[in-house]
């Protein structure tokens, strides 16, 4: 069973329709139209395409010093390379066809390999590497499993480095749909946009692209890529910006170059930013607006609605044309060859009304599935980036104000669209029956004029009982949510009553204001239809009059009530669109409210970029409180704590100290002082570089429907199963997993209620330990497990916790074994702080108070 799936929905979220299946076909091309090539190439031919071209490459590296989480570049032959700069590495190379072989092994054996043994094959393209033995008891063991390779995102790092804005790979793909392809050019182009990049892209061969250009990034053969800093045509040279070199120049041969090129490029250039001084800062902002700025990407396609809408409402002529001139001319002459040439020509007419109402739809559902997708994916990006403190109290209603976008997705995909775009040609009709019938013009005018009013009149009362059927439509939400989410205390405290009672309520109040809804609504559209009736009525009678008076004929009549009745067609329906429109605009006042909400990584905020972080902590005169609460739950914090620190934090419940570790994390701001990690203010700090360098496990463990194994690399789109082996071995995750025919397979089910309290806390606990951080918070690691169970964990994490900082947020006795320095805290306060050994006798002689 693959590790992971692809995610097939992601290229249909470009900005462009044509943009989007020009990248599908590109990338198309790019992934398998080498492949012929790449095989036949003879091992003594220069060949830059690395064996990590694979997604799930993981050659072996060894590695000196200190272990890095970062990404580790892949070896690549580089034959071709003629001189680089001093930062330059120069991996050695290694034959073709060993490079194939082994990407072969390794490709098969990712999908293969059964997942309770997780023995991935050693890779033997780094013949270096062949006698070194792993022994498992270091990471660095594994640190070349960690991530695999990926070229696209290398070159976009490398790129904003080079415009002096820095991202790591990680804070790029913070929030993006991963699979382990890697990057795809279909995701190259929302990741470039998402931190100040424009990017396009073409097919354009080597020496079409102008100098003005650059630096641009190259797609070469074997799925590999660079970044193009120049070319010199005099020297016929290239330097470029290889991901395997680091941030080094490499400087090889054009013809070298265009051996390796696909013919596929990205231009990218930085979009300019308007600052606050300019005063254009607004207007830019609202071309980025989640919903209006979404739209006016499809401005295009309604264009083409409009002009079909008035091609069709142009051909609605038709019909009562061809009747007023049967009457008038064919009945009385008995001209029947021209009865057949008016009614072949009113039947081409109908045929491209056919097809141009087809075609109609068609623009419209297309404009609706792209809008939505769009809107939907950035929804739920900007509900994933949303700050802790601005989060909604409550789920289910914030889960309700999310389904409510589908009131929106009907509005702007269903016939409404055709109806707002039919508006206006009720003028255009009513003009042409004043052409035929004179002052028999006036009477649809009045009747349209009487719908608005009523219309209007009734939107204030409407609007009201929509939204407060919206608000009671929440609460119910809630507390379907709350009852499904917490089954077993429901159950256990007999509450089914209570809750029933509360769901009743909801229910007969959000049936209460539906029947309100619906009596306005209904009003309003039979109004509408009275009144068309009414129309046809006073059409005939005064037509009747200028008949008799010969100012008008009968087919003119006729043809005049039929215009009528298509000219007040729309009225029919603006009752029900007026209903439509106040439902989608509660719901988009709510998801509004929320894509208003802080988030914690603003497009105009540059964090500073750390790829690994000592650990040393700092607090100065912090204070802080929840949201909605007077009462701060820690005040006057100072506290520092050094790189390789074991700190226990201890205290009542209700202390402080699950807060004081949130902040650490990154997850609250404080509200007075500020937290440093490192010297560097934690709010400086991309939160994503933060908690890449923080294993941490919370008090309340939550685990996702999946196996176990997808929980440990849960958020990690690269991983190798070793390295999953390894967290779950140092967890204590395999002594139950074995026991378990499918192993580290074993589904857990939604919230892990698969799985005992200990076992959920052990594979938090692997979870923390995958990416062998610098840094540990582990708050009641070891709450829900046995003496025993605890023992084997206290003495697993001792091994590991050497040259790591420790913050130990518990209350038992057993665990502070771990720890060298103890920090007490009473009422938000720290009362303590000292050498364990102090600490203990100071609170066993009384010197310390706590309530």
């Amino acid at each position: 069973m693959p590790l992971f799936r692809k995610n097939k929905s992601t290229s249909d979220r470009d900005q462009n329709v044509s943009q989007e299946e020009r990248i599908k076909e590109n990338t198309k091309r790019w992934l398998h139209s080498e492949s012929d090539q790449a095989n036949a190439k003879s091992d003594d031919q220069g060949d830059m395409t690395p064996s990590s071209a694979r997604p799930h490459q993981t050659a072996a590296q060894p590695t000196e010093g200190k272990t890095s989480t970062n990404r580790t570049p892949g070896k690549t032959p580089q034959p071709s390379v003629h001189k680089s700069t001093a930062q330059t590495t120069s991996p050695k190379p290694a034959a073709a066809a060993t490079e194939s072989s082994s990407s072969e092994d390794l490709t098969n054996d990712s999908h293969t390999t059964s997942s309770n043994q997780h023995r991935p094959s050693e890779p033997d393209s780094a013949p270096e590497n062949k006698s070194k033995q792993r022994d498992g008891s270091s990471w660095e063991d594994y640190s070349d499993q960690l991530e695999s390779v990926d070229p696209l995102l290398d070159c976009l790092v490398l790129l904003s480095k080079h415009y002096n804005n820095p991202y790591t790979a990680e804070g790029i793909l913070s929030g993006l749909p991963t699979s382990a392809e890697g990057m795809t050019p279909s995701i190259f182009t929302r990741a470039a946009n998402r931190i100040g990049f424009v990017s396009r892209f073409v097919k354009r061969p080597l020496n079409k692209i102008a100098q003005e250009l650059m630096p641009l990034v190259l797609l070469l053969k074997g799925k590999n890529a660079c970044v193009l800093l120049r070319i010199d045509t005099q020297a016929d040279s290239v330097t470029l910006l290889m991901p395997e070199s680091g941030a080094g120049e490499v400087t090889m041969s054009l013809a070298e170059l265009e051996a390796q090129y696909s013919g596929y490029c990205f231009f990218i250039r930085p979009q300019f930013r308007f600052d606050k001084r300019s005063g254009f800062e607004a207007e830019q902002e609202s071309h980025k607006h989640w919903f209006w700025g979404t739209l006016s990407a499809s401005w295009r396609i309604y264009r083409d609605v409009f002009i079909a809408s008035l091609l069709i409402n142009v051909f609605a002529l038709a019909s009562p044309l061809f009747v007023m001139n049967v009457y008038d001319r064919v009945v009385p002459n008995n001209a029947f060859e021209t009865l057949w040439v008016l009614a072949a020509g009113v039947s081409v007419v109908y045929f491209f009304d056919f097809l141009l109402r087809i075609l109609r739809a068609y623009f419209i559902d297309i404009a609706g599935k792209k809008s939505d997708i769009l809107i939907s994916s950035n929804i739920f990006s900007r509900v994933n980036n949303i700050t802790m403190a601005s989060r909604p109290r409550s789920v289910g209603g914030f889960a309700k104000n999310l389904q409510d976008f589908d009131s929106i997705r009907d509005f702007i995909t269903s016939a409404s669209i055709t109806t707002l775009v039919d508006i206006p040609f009720m003028f255009l009709i009513v003009a042409v029956i004043y052409m035929i019938g004179g002052p028999l013009g006036l009477i649809p005018i009045v009747t349209i004029v009487a719908v608005l009013v009523y219309s209007f009149a009734i939107q204030k009362p409407l609007k009201r009982s929509i939204e407060e059927g919206q608000k009671t439509a929440v609460q119910k939400n809630a507390v379907l949510i709350e009852s499904l989410s917490n089954a077993e205390s429901v159950k256990l405290n007999n509450a089914q009553g209570a809750l029933q009672q509360n769901w009743e309520q909801a229910v007969g109040n959000i049936a209460d204001w539906g029947l309100k809804t619906r009596q306005l609504a209904q009003s309003c559209s039979s109004f509408a239809m009275v009144a068309q009736q009414m129309t046809t009525v006073a059409m005939v009678v005064f037509g009747v009059y200028m008949i008799s008076e010969r100012e008008m004929s009968m087919g003119a009549l006729v043809a005049c009530v039929m215009l009528t009745g298509r000219a007040l067609a729309p009225m029919a329906q603006f009752a029900a669109l007026a209903a439509r429109y106040n439902h989608a605009k509660s719901a988009f006042d709510g998801i509004n409210s929320i894509m208003a909400s802080p988030v914690e990584q603003p497009d105009d905020v540059k964090f500073v970029h750390r790829d690994r972080f000592d650990g040393s902590f700092e607090f100065e005169n912090v204070a802080f409180s929840y949201p909605d609460q007077d009462q701060n739950a820690v005040s006057a914090i100072n506290l520092k704590i050094k790189t390789g620190d074991k700190v226990a934090i201890i205290g009542r419940i209700g202390s402080g100290k699950t807060t004081l570790g949130k902040l650490m994390m990154g997850l609250y701001e404080p509200k007075e002082g500020s937290v440093r990690i490192d010297g560097i203010d934690l709010r400086q700090i991309n939160p994503v570089d933060l908690r890449r360098n923080i294993g941490a496990v919370s008090q309340d463990v939550t685990l996702f429907y999946g196996s176990i194994k997808d929980n440990i690399s849960f958020g990690v789109p690269f991983v190798d199963d070793q390295a999953i082996v390894r967290a779950a071995d140092l967890s204590g995750v395999s002594e139950f997993a074995n026991l378990r025919a499918a192993g580290l397979d074993s589904i857990v089910g939604e919230r892990g209620h698969h799985l005992s309290g200990g076992q959920r806390q052990s594979v938090a606990i692997a979870r923390a330990l995958l990416f062998d951080p610098s840094i540990l918070i582990l708050d009641e690691p070891t709450a829900s497990m046995d003496n025993t169970t605890e023992t084997r964990m206290r003495r697993r994490l001792a091994k590991i916790m050497q040259d790591k900082t420790l913050i130990l947020i518990t209350h038992k006795s057993s665990m502070l074994d771990l720890v060298d320095r103890l920090i007490v805290m009473d009422s938000g306060r720290i009362v303590a702080d000292g050498p364990k050994e102090h600490v203990f006798e100071a609170l066993r002689q009384g010197k310390l108070k706590v309530s």
